[in-house]
């Protein structure tokens, strides 16, 4: 585990991240996902005009190109559906959402083609009724936009106010879409129609207080999501060291903020998940390389960060991504981009406490994402430098992972929505 500063360091801005993906990124041609590889050089993001995205709903435009197969209806048994975020301005990136499936079993992956229309979909997240997926469209001029996955309609898209968006989430009550601005440090509400159609924006807060943290030039929201009593949503700061809590006003759709909570200097929160309890909830630090528990009130909305702990990597620097906890709350998983690890965790005193039990390799490189099948049963990693996906088994005896085949291709992959 590396113990210094995000000053001590250096600042490692989102933009970093994808500049340096021209020489990392996968070729072009990708197994069962014809038509996923963008084919152009590219230009770092930095330097790329961003397109502007309409701000009023569209008719259809998507489209899903190479040998797509139609998608399969859920079931218990057969073949679910995934869909996989990247970066369509990055060199070597996909030119949309990826749509895939994959074996409930074995975790097998098969490519199902692209779904075309969506510009930088990094991080993609689902309706509660199933029939809309949202997408960030990270690009200066930040903007959300949905998809109806009945016919794969682009429904429109919207303006966050923000500027390169990294993060969505859909409110259990399936009427507000939360976004996060990574670049502007701002977090965003749009109302969600009957149709899964967004509505203009009724919220943006920018996060103003406290000031920067070491190493960072302002805000930096990373995440904003639900806390588990619903009526209080959390935005996690990486450039103040800060979570910010918020009352969401479910008929308004405007954010009260309630309370702050404060991590180490030059700590970094990137991303927060919560124990099915609801209780409790475990904080990955990228600025310094480490976890914590924290404790949540649901009646105030106020989150207490406990002490920092080990990602058990090894590698210097690591940068701790994301956690994901099983349904059951007995295991917790984190990804480690740098150590290339997915780090295990048991979950004891009724997810008030982690024990770590090691790491395994992920088979890939830079693992920025991971999410849990539905059932629990599997874990997929999105490599962001090595394109690929990674799928393992895990126990659920023993919080054991097993990787599930060779990892899947994909280009640029950031995000991996498995449904």
């Amino acid at each position: 585990m590396n113990s210094g500063t995000a000053g001590e360091r250096g600042p490692w801005s989102r933009r970093r991240f994808v500049a340096v993906l021209g020489g990392a990124a996968v070729a072009p041609a990708v197994a069962g996902c014809g038509g996923d590889g963008d084919g152009s050089s590219g230009a770092a993001r930095e330097a790329q005009e961003p397109q502007e995205a309409s701000t009023a709903p569209q008719a259809p435009q998507s489209s899903v190109s190479g040998s797509a197969s139609p998608e399969p209806a859920p079931s218990p048994s057969g073949p679910r559906p995934l869909y996989l975020g990247t970066y369509t301005s990055a060199e070597g990136g996909g030119k949309g959402i990826g749509v895939a499936s994959y074996d409930p079993s074995s975790g097998r992956i098969t490519g199902r083609g692209t779904l075309t229309g969506v510009p930088d979909p990094s991080y993609l997240a689902i309706h509660p009724d199933g029939g809309t997926l949202y997408a960030v469209n990270e690009r200066a001029k930040g903007t959300v936009t949905a998809v109806r996955l009945s016919d794969r309609a682009v429904l429109g898209s919207r303006a966050t106010g923000g500027d390169h968006p990294c993060h969505l989430s859909v409110h259990p009550s399936g009427r507000w879409l939360l976004s996060a601005d990574y670049g502007s440090g701002s977090v965003a509400v749009h109302p969600i129609g009957a149709s899964g159609a967004l509505g203009e924006r009724t919220a943006k807060v920018t996060h103003t207080r406290p000031a920067p943290g070491p190493g960072q030039q302002g805000p930096h929201a990373h995440q904003f999501l639900t806390a588990p009593d619903g009526g209080h949503v959390l935005a996690v700061d990486l450039g103040t060291d800060t979570v910010y809590s918020y009352r969401l006003d479910e008929r308004e759709g405007t954010l009260t903020e309630v309370a702050q909570a404060h991590t180490r200097p030059g700590a970094g929160p990137r991303h927060l998940t919560f124990h099915p309890g609801g209780r409790y909830a475990y904080l990955a630090d990228e600025g310094d390389d480490t976890v914590s528990v924290c404790a949540y009130d649901a009646g105030s909305g106020r989150l207490t960060i406990g002490a920092p702990q080990s990602t058990g990597a090894k590698a210097d620097p690591n940068y701790p991504a994301q956690f994901a906890v099983t349904p059951d709350g007995a295991y917790a998983f984190l990804a480690n981009r740098g150590d290339n690890t997915l780090a295990r965790y048991a979950v004891e005193a009724d997810g008030a406490r982690l024990r770590l039990l090691g790491t395994v390799p992920v088979h890939g490189d830079f693992p920025r994402q991971i999410a849990l099948s539905p059932d629990g049963g599997l874990l997929f990693a999105a490599n962001q430098r090595s394109g690929t996906v990674s799928v393992f088994v895990v126990d659920a005896g023993s919080g054991g992972l097993r990787l599930a085949g060779e990892p899947f291709a994909s280009p640029v992959a950031v995000c991996a929505l498995p449904l």
